[in-house]
């Protein structure tokens, strides 16, 4: 079994997260899942997201949301205390498929559906989804021989946390311009607890890979190495 070191945070800032991903992904070649039970209230871009076309900006500014643009792709999220993230950091050789977005997708969908057992749990168009209506969200980062998949779960959301978000220009077909309250739904709706679905996916890892540990300490000496850091605060009096 290869080694996996599992990270377990709580509420921690979403921010923070991102910078210790992309430290670990540009300056390791271990294999890390990373577990982060909420963050402060946060909207989270993709690197290519226009603030413009994504964000009531008016809203945006008046309620001092933060917004921040991650080194990956993807769309646009609000996050709060009740979003669940996922993220998995891995070299080439660590599952048996290429290094192709669409793979990835594949493994990363089946090692949550045989650890969740949901109901009509499915992967449409990039999207984890029960009976048509999104409840997490993906983005990929690929580099020569490392990976990274990271996932927000919504075990719960605000509705009028969605109003910071304007339709996206572009959806996928199955969302059929619904919007936010239409589309997206609670994982709580469908499993007793969130320790619940933390501890059958930590099961289902013990299966895959032989996990291991790792400390504080040593984790902010990989933050400490030099490397490239993409991730940023968008200062709300601007636009991109």
């Amino acid at each position: 079994m290869k080694p996996l070191y599992i990270i377990h945070m709580n509420q921690t800032p979403i921010f923070l997260q991102l910078q210790l991903e992309e430290a670990l992904l540009r300056t390791d070649d271990r294999n890390f899942l990373i577990l982060n039970s909420g963050s402060p209230r946060s909207i989270v871009m993709g690197l290519s997201g226009d603030p413009l076309a994504l964000l009531n900006l008016d809203r945006v500014r008046r309620d001092s949301v933060p917004v921040i643009k991650r080194y990956s792709g993807g769309g646009t999220v609000v996050i709060d205390e009740n979003t669940l993230f996922v993220s998995m950091i891995f070299s080439k050789d660590s599952g048996p498929f290429s290094l192709f977005p669409e793979p990835i997708m594949q493994w990363s969908y089946l090692l949550y559906k045989n650890a969740w057992k949901l109901p009509d749990f499915s992967l449409i168009d990039n999207d984890y989804v029960i009976n048509q209506r999104k409840c997490g969200g993906n983005a990929l980062y690929i580099r020569k021989n490392r990976w990274l998949h990271h996932t927000s779960f919504l075990w719960d959301y605000r509705e009028e946390n969605m109003n910071y978000l304007l339709l996206p220009p572009k959806q996928p077909a199955y969302r059929q311009s619904r919007g936010h309250t239409d589309f997206l739904c609670r994982l709580k709706e469908y499993a007793p607890s969130l320790d619940d679905l933390i501890e059958q996916l930590n099961q289902e890892l013990v299966k895959r890979f032989y996990i291991c540990q790792i400390s504080v300490e040593e984790l902010r000496a990989i933050q400490g190495r030099e490397h490239r850091q993409t991730t940023h605060f968008i200062p709300l009096n601007q636009e991109g």
